[in-house]
Parts: C-alpha cells; structure tokens; sequence
C-alpha cells in the first residue's frame, strides 16, 4: 500500500510524513524531483499474538509506503505530481494549529477553504492530463482501422463527460462513474480518482478539543473520503520514544490510543484492505490484500509461482489458533479448513498454501 502526502504550505504534512516513519523517510533517486519515501511496518497486534504460540524464527509485519513529494502540491509541477500518481490513496494534511511564528499562505487558518484549494489543484492536475489524452485521441482518429476508432471513439466519450464535471469543480469520485469506467481510466491515474483521507493536524493546546474538532468536519466523511485528527507536533516528539514510554505519555495526555495507527487503520478501510497471514519456513508474515480477494490471487501476494501452481490452501481464522493454542491443537480439533481457489479469504485469516510447480 503506497500512500501520497499533500497539503498547503506550513500545513505540516513534512512533519507528518517524519512522524509516520519516524524520520527514517529516504530522499528519491533524482533529487530535483524532490520526493521523499518512507517505509513503515503495520501494527498488528494479532500478528504477534501468532508469533507468541507458534514461536517463528522470523515474523514479518505488513508494511505501508509513504510519499512526500517535497513541495506543497498547489503550484506544483507536472514532474512533482507524477511523483503521487503511483499513490493508492491521497493523504491531505489540513491546517488546524495556530502558531505565529508559522505563518499561513493564506494569511488565516481556515481548513475548510485549504480543504477546497487543495481540491481544486487536484482537479486542475486531472484536467491537463484528460486534456492531453483528448489531443492525442483525436489525432489517432485520423486514419484509424474500423477497430482502433471503435476503441477510441469509446475513451473520447468517457473523457469528454470526465473532461465537463471537471471543468464544473466535480472531482473524479464524486462523479459516480460506473465501476467498469472507473477501471477504465485506472491507468491515468488521476489524482481526485483517489481514496483521500483528510488529515486534521492540531496543535498541543488544541488536544482537548479534538473530539469537537472532530464533529466539525463529519461532513467530509463518505465512502472514498474519510477524515482523523493528528497533532503532528506531538507525534513526532512521541516517534523518538520508546514504545512503553510513548504510551505512558499518551495516558498522561488522556489519549486512547497512537493517532498514527489510527491513520494506518483508516487507510486501510478507505481501500478496502484486509490481513492475512502464512506461516511457512519458520515465519509468520503478515500481507495485504483486497476484500474479496479469492485464495488463489492471494496466494500470488506471497509469490506468483503459487498462485500458478495452486492447489488447495489449508485456513484458519487467527481468533481460532489463537483459541487452540497450537497448529497441532488445531488439527486435532478439526478446525483447520481445506479451500480450493475461488474461497475468499477473510480478515485476520491464516494461511498454509499448497502448490505445485
């Protein structure tokens, strides 16, 4: 899972983004593009709950990727976007913190407005690259084989109607396009086509109030968009803590919990991810997939060669083998299910896959 980081200058979406990895973000090959990865393992308490009883050599967290492109997005060039166009969903760091000492380029805190900005630079990007495409789709026209201009005619409708709701300031996934077009234009990798999570960064003394906060900007919430609070400040401060004392500090604070798993819990709900687990060669890994997604393919999650060769994969639901206390136990029961390909694995399943090459 790739996650792109934008926001407004002096939002604080660096910071976030050093907070997230803990400052161990790496800067790109090419630093004229400007952006910076950093990878992070999800944290999964069942996943250590497995290794407990099964007593792995090796257990392997699920990790997300994040990207900060350096630069805020509006003004932007192509060569910066292209850097989040790879993203599966769009992190949008909002401004909610008040501090004089950083002052904001609108000269006033307003999210809502910055949320509106930040939209429009997202349909503007999106509006250049249907554009282009429209260009090069009429000059194929031109001479194309009785196939070929079925095939284009076909896109230049489709981008025609996405071309209008952009020009009218209707983002890409408010534009209820039918699932067919929307895989459609997968490729394109349009910027307002993504899931985004509208990221609220509060300063200290806002802390108290983030509940309120919160219940301000429920609006936002829908299907493709989904909204948290973070205080980036504290996060980074609690990301150079070892993990007893950072939770004491959040307890102190009458915080329940990290805010930075919580953007990693939301995340997977905007794209609709699950966990599984295999245990094989002495390890217990963690991986991500889809809802819905049948064993077979997930099989190809670990390596391709198993999803060609599939067999069967032997399941259990972690609440389960936890339950048992062993694979062995679990045999002994009964409770270990033998699956064919087209079983869809569930959260918080685990895996032994069987295959042949």
């Amino acid at each position: 899972m790739e996650l792109g980081i934008t926001g407004l200058p002096k939002s604080g979406k660096t910071t976030v983004f050093q907070a997230l990895t803990k400052g161990r973000g790496e800067k790109a090959a090419h630093p004229s593009v400007g952006a910076t990865h950093g990878i992070v393992k999800v944290p999964d308490p069942r996943l250590w709950t497995l290794a407990e009883i099964l007593k792995p050599k090796r257990t392997i967290p699920a990790e997300v990727k994040y990207i900060d492109i350096g630069v805020p997005l509006k003004g932007a060039g192509a060569q910066h976007l292209a850097q989040l166009s790879t993203a599966d969903a769009l992190i949008h760091v909002v401004r909610v913190f008040e501090d004089d000492s950083v002052p904001h380029i609108e000269g006033s805190i307003d999210p809502e407005r910055d949320i509106i900005t930040m939209n429009l630079e997202l349909i503007l990007s999106d509006l250049a690259i249907t554009e282009r495409r429209l260009e090069r789709l009429n000059s194929a026209l031109k001479g194309a084989k009785p196939q070929e201009r079925e095939a284009n005619l076909k896109e230049q409708a489709l981008l025609q109607k996405i071309k209008s709701a952009l020009e009218n300031e209707v983002p890409i996934q408010e534009q209820g396009l039918t699932e067919q077009d929307a895989k459609y234009i997968e490729n394109y990798q349009l910027l307002s086509a993504k899931p985004m999570l509208l990221l609220l960064n509060i300063g200290e003394e806002q802390i108290p109030e983030a509940a309120s906060i919160k219940a301000r900007f429920q609006h936002h919430s829908r299907p493709h968009c989904d909204f948290a609070v973070l205080c980036s400040k504290l996060e980074m401060e609690l990301a150079e803590l070892s993990g007893t004392e950072a939770d004491e500090f959040r307890t102190a604070m009458g915080l329940e919990s990290s805010w930075l798993e919580q953007v990693i819990r939301l995340s997977y709900r905007l794209l609709d991810l699950i966990s599984f687990f295999t245990i094989a060669s002495d390890e217990v890994k963690a991986w991500t997939i889809a809802k819905n997604t049948p064993a077979q393919k997930a099989a190809g999650k670990v390596h391709t060669d198993m999803e060609r060769g599939f067999i069967r994969a032997e399941v259990i639901g972690h609440d389960e083998l936890i339950s048992c206390g062993s694979i062995a136990e679990a045999r002994k029961r009964g409770l270990l299910r033998l699956e064919g390909k087209n079983y869809i694995v569930q959260d918080g399943d685990v895996l032994t896959i069987l295959f042949h090459i």
